[in-house]
């Protein structure tokens, strides 16, 4: 990971807009190709899904895009006029990736393509730049009210309507009981989301202090899983019936105790595993009867050991995907702007673009108390 001089973006589709980017953030999903997890990526690749930034250029069909608006852009590349994005199911577009092939390997279709994501995802050029090409930007940019500041905007690229997204999912009903797993920025927003959506009680899981006191701040109790049994404390916590509805925030390179978790980690490091479920096996094991488990961590590929005897005979209702961002960002523009949500609570540490490479050191390793970093070009 290196900062270096390329050429600037230009607009190349008449759908395209380009951004001067005002701020960016480094996602918990840029560390699974920091790491080495997701494949696809080539020398030169310009990592960033979530960017804020200032229209400098339009094509003759970006919309009402003009020069000097203020906008965030969702991280799935959406063409807007396929079937899926007809029925709101943006992350999924038909069209967007133009290496659609490669995922059609594993998945069996492609799912839309992201910005900074691996030619997986289309090989598009991020937004840890100054500048960034937006493709279909009648589409998918939005915005941004003065009311919003730039740090909360960024936000709404992907942690807020992820976060969103989850805890939608679980249909919370009034007095429902929701477990999130992990209390990183998706995690955080999915507390807030819940909170907001009627949750009675919402149960952060994590490690960090720094990370459940924010849960916290949110409303969320919390469970350190290093020194206390989660399954038990959740069963005390709800009557013994277990969650309605449980979160994995974490994703493919989840941490946790035990044997499984030590085979995990065996398995994963030999690329014998592409994933390790710790937190999915957790939240699946620990819903209860009937419930829902919804899972925007990220998965790349396959995983071992997957509970499937659970799911039948408890009753549960599995739900996942990556976020359909488009559909949430001027509605959840609204909530932040009226000061129901700070998104921006999340960050912890705020760089200049030039020292990018220290920001993923320090978020891989979780330095400082780190949790969220914001680079400023």
């Amino acid at each position: 990971m290196r900062v270096v001089e390329v050429a600037e973006p230009r607009v190349l589709q008449p759908r395209d807009a380009v951004l001067r980017v005002r701020k960016a953030a480094i996602c918990g999903s840029d560390l699974h190709m920091y790491d080495g997890y997701l494949p696809t990526m080539e020398p030169g690749d310009i990592l960033g899904h979530e960017f804020v930034g200032d229209v400098v250029d339009v094509g003759s069909e970006a919309g009402e895009l003009r020069v000097g608006d203020r906008v965030v852009v969702p991280f799935p590349i959406s063409c807007g006029r396929c079937w899926f994005c007809e029925h709101g199911l943006y992350a999924l577009c038909d069209a967007s990736n133009p290496n659609a092939a490669i995922p059609r390997v594993a998945y069996g279709y492609s799912p839309a393509g992201i910005f900074g994501y691996s030619h997986a995802f289309g090989g598009f050029a991020g937004g840890q730049a100054d500048y960034v090409r937006v493709p279909y930007a009648d589409v998918g940019p939005a915005k941004v009210p003065d009311a919003v500041d730039d740090e909360q905007a960024v936000m709404l690229s992907d942690v807020m309507p992820t976060g969103w997204q989850a805890a939608e999912a679980c249909d919370i009903q009034p007095g429902d009981a929701i477990a999130v797993w992990g209390a990183g920025p998706v995690g955080l927003m999915a507390v807030a989301a819940a909170r907001h959506l009627g949750a009675e009680l919402v149960v952060a899981i994590d490690r960090y202090p720094e990370r459940l006191y924010r849960a916290e701040r949110l409303g969320a109790r919390t469970i350190d899983y290093t020194r206390q049994d989660v399954f038990e404390e959740l069963k005390d916590l709800t009557s013994g019936r277990g969650p309605d509805a449980c979160i994995d925030a974490v994703g493919m390179e989840g941490h946790g105790t035990g044997p499984a978790y030590l085979y995990d980690r065996a398995k994963q490091a030999l690329r014998l595993e592409t994933d390790r479920p710790t937190a999915l096996r957790q939240a699946l094991h620990a819903c209860r009867k009937g419930g829902i488990v919804s899972v925007p961590g990220v998965y790349g590929g396959f995983i071992d050991k997957f509970p499937m005897g659970e799911i039948v005979n408890k009753g549960l209702t599995l739900k996942s995907g990556q976020t359909n961002v488009q559909r949430y960002l001027k509605p959840l523009l609204d909530v932040v702007a009226r000061g129901e949500i700070d998104p921006a609570l999340v960050v912890s540490h705020r760089m200049p673009l030039d020292r990018a490479p220290a920001g993923y050191r320090l978020l891989r390793e979780k330095a400082d108390e780190a949790v969220k970093v914001v680079l400023t070009p």
